[in-house]
């Protein structure tokens, strides 16, 4: 399995609208992604940093996920540039994205 993974780091300054990105970006994304083989989405809110009352690292990751690599390059290929454009409609930040292999 593959994995695109988009973290969302925490910044003061932004505010992050999370009922957007699961009420509309999440489902668009799942959307213009299913025809390509998008096997599923995870969406992980941060809560808390590693030390006791810390704040997280990250206000949000993401992993998208395909059965293989060449499904995953050629649906965020197509689609990526209208996903990524909607970033701005509920963040400031510039989100960090690597792909992996999921062993």
């Amino acid at each position: 399995m593959f994995k695109v993974t988009v973290l969302y780091p925490r910044a003061a300054e932004d505010d992050f609208n999370l009922a957007y990105y699961l009420d509309v970006h999440t489902p668009m994304l799942k959307e213009l992604l299913n025809p390509w083989g998008l096997l599923k989405v995870d969406v992980e809110v941060g809560i808390a940093g590693v030390a006791p009352g810390s704040e997280p690292v990250y206000a949000l990751i993401c992993g998208i996920h395909f059965s293989d690599l060449q499904s995953l390059q050629t649906g965020m290929d197509a689609e990526g540039p209208t996903i990524i454009s909607d970033i701005s409609n509920f963040t400031s930040v510039t989100p960090v994205m690597q792909i992996s292999r999921v062993e």
